[in-house]
């Protein structure tokens, strides 16, 4: 059996060319060997695991190399390697100053790799400074170091620096996949993607988590496996829950956090996670900003589909909400319950004017309690039959029920066939077969277009009852003609009917309808054109709301005016929206353009607002 070796020396690179993500720099350096411009001393800094010890070792051998030499040729002898992490003693410092005095016995020249040089101590650095300044012309020194700011200006100023940056998520993924094709390994791309943005830009540590996964999935990479062995949260997760947002179903958002949580993943992890989901949906709202994002193809179809579920707006809310839980998470004392709420305010964007709007809206096919005028009992055959019993609509008291067993089989079928006909001509309304016969006089005392509350029975919407007593209704309403100018029209100043009006406010207040209330206090009414009430509202729900109303504002006001030619008009006027809403940033300014004396009391005691 052959001991095992991991990924990130098997696959170190030999040659420039096959370094990852640091083009610029090799190309650089390549071109130096080339010109012979190679300056004395280099200094290499940038995260861990981006190459800087790797290019170093290349560098070491191409400068020896003349073409002669085997490829097996790694010239150990003229190659020092230096930890500063455990050597950074002046001590150590003044062996390496003896040693490179010594000419090298193979090739041109002597190299020395100092890694970590931000290690050494100051004394160590100040006693470098003359070699590092004017070496042998045989030596050559890189330094590595992945914290530059720890070095003093003085060895920074006689080095030439190269900065090595991160490794992208894309040129990692692929060369992630190159080496599971070398292994024989089927790896899905967004499992690559995935490996690669754990590693967070280092190269040696996506090698690693490479090979972590592979021992736990075998030759078959999947998506599913890296995130059960990462324990990272599959795009799944966020694709659901962004769904159930868009839903408005907080019900199930709550489960699957708790299911996250049951996972073994902290709230925190969850919520920075699904900010950063929705940075990805914004990402995918315009076409240039689409290579930003940094997953499989797969995944990406996944994420445009959901991008156009969702608009800017409401990504940009649940952004702000969910970045205000992210900064709020370590100090909270319950931690699940902030993440919570947070989903609930999440669920909860846009649903408060879908739901008003809503309100507005005929719900076919819902059961309604229909008040049945006292006519249609007095006039049903079904009930004829115990006249005797059944009291007069003068007494105020209930009439029997007619029993479902009363109504036959043949009523059911002539109504149905009538409801038929009714529908192919919407404007005849023809009389029910069931009440050909003899029908009583209507009282005359009782108005044919009101319906007798006392007098009538509550049914159920869709009985055939009831559809009977609201044709009954409808029919009555329409024999009942109003004499227009017999109506009264006096005359009437706007002060009165802005008593009348903030009568009836107050009323409605006293009964509990305080939102309508509200919304009619907003502006005050004014009188135009004699007969014309016109309101200016802040926005459009207000005005539905009152829409809704206002038939009993304006039967109030033609009553107590004595005028039934009031009219009543609405516009909406979004610039006076600020008279009314003000955000605390908003009231704030208010009180210190009043008061500057409230600025220096705030920064005095560091108050927030």
């Amino acid at each position: 059996m052959e001991p095992f070796i991991v990924s990130a020396r098997k696959y170190r690179p030999q040659t420039f060319k096959d370094v990852v993500g640091q083009q610029a720099i090799t190309n650089t350096l390549t071109n130096a060997i080339e010109h012979n411009h190679l300056a004395q001393a280099l200094l290499f800094c940038g995260p861990r695991g981006v190459g800087k010890t790797t290019c170093a070792r290349i560098l070491a051998k191409q400068i020896n190399s003349d073409g002669t030499e085997s490829e097996d040729e790694d010239f150990a002898f003229n190659i020092f390697e230096l930890d500063a992490a455990s050597n950074n003693s002046v001590d150590d410092i003044r062996n390496l100053i003896d040693q490179v005095r010594i000419p090298p016995q193979v090739g041109k020249y002597k190299v020395y790799i100092i890694d970590e040089v931000h290690m050494l101590s100051q004394s160590a650095f100040n006693a470098f400074l003359k070699t590092l300044e004017e070496p042998p012309k045989h030596a050559i020194f890189i330094l590595a170091t992945t914290e530059k700011h720890k070095i003093i200006p003085t060895i920074l100023s006689r080095c030439q620096i190269f900065d090595f940056k991160r490794i992208t998520v894309k040129d990692a993924a692929q060369y992630l996949k190159y080496i599971a094709e070398n292994q024989g390994i089927v790896a899905d791309d967004d499992a690559l993607h995935i490996i690669a943005q754990k590693a967070d830009g280092a190269m040696r540590d996506a090698l690693s988590i490479f090979d972590r996964v592979v021992s736990f999935s075998g030759k078959e990479l999947t998506r599913k496996a890296v995130t059960e062995n990462l324990n990272v949260l599959d795009y799944d997760t966020y694709f659901s829950a962004t769904d159930f947002i868009l839903e408005h179903n907080i019900p199930q958002l709550l489960l699957l956090f708790n299911e996250t949580l049951s996972l073994g993943f902290d709230g925190h992890h969850f919520i920075s996670g699904l900010a950063s989901h929705f940075r990805d949906l914004m990402v995918c709202q315009h076409q240039d900003t689409i290579n930003l994002l940094e997953v499989g193809d797969v995944a990406k179809q996944n994420y445009l589909e959901q991008s156009k579920k969702t608009s800017m707006q409401l990504l940009m809310q649940a952004l702000n909400i969910a970045n205000d839980c992210d900064l709020k998470y370590k100090t909270s004392k319950n931690q699940r319950l902030l993440v919570e709420l947070t989903l609930m305010k999440l669920a909860s964007i846009g649903f408060e004017a879908e739901k008003k709007n809503s309100e507005s809206d005929v719900l076919d096919g819902s059961t309604i309690d229909f008040i049945a005028p006292a006519s249609f009992f007095r006039g049903n055959s079904s009930v004829k039959k115990d006249s005797a019993e059944t009291p007069t609509p003068q007494q105020h008291t209930k009439p029997a029920t007619p029993a479902p067993a009363e109504i036959n089989k043949q009523e059911a079928q002539q109504y149905q066939a009538e409801e038929t006909k009714q529908k192919s001509n919407s404007l005849a309304v023809a009389e029910p077969k069931v009440e050909e016969t003899a029908q009583p006089p209507k009282p005359e005392a009782a108005p044919v277009n009101k319906i007798n509350i006392g007098g009538g029975k509550r049914v159920s919407g869709l009985s055939i009852s009831s559809l009977k007593a609201k044709k009954e209704h409808e029919l009555s309403r329409k024999d009942d003609t109003i004499d227009e100018s017999k109506l009264p029209k006096d005359p009437f100043t706007e002060e009165a009917m802005q008593k009348h009006w903030a009568d009836f406010v107050h009323k409605i207040d006293i009964d509990g309808k305080k939102i309508l209330a509200s919304n009619l206090s907003v502006d005050i009414p004014k009188l135009v054109q004699d007969k014309t009430i016109w309101i200016e509202l802040p926005n459009e729900t207000m005005k539905k709301e009152i829409e809704r109303e206002q038939y009993g504002l304006m039967e109030h006001l033609r009553k107590n005016l004595n005028n039934y030619f009031i009219e009543l008009k609405i516009t909406v006027n979004e610039k006076i929206a600020k008279k009314f809403a003000f955000t605390p940033e908003e009231k704030y300014e208010k009180l210190r353009e009043k008061n500057p004396a409230i600025d220096l009391l705030r920064k005095t005691f560091d108050l927030d607002l």
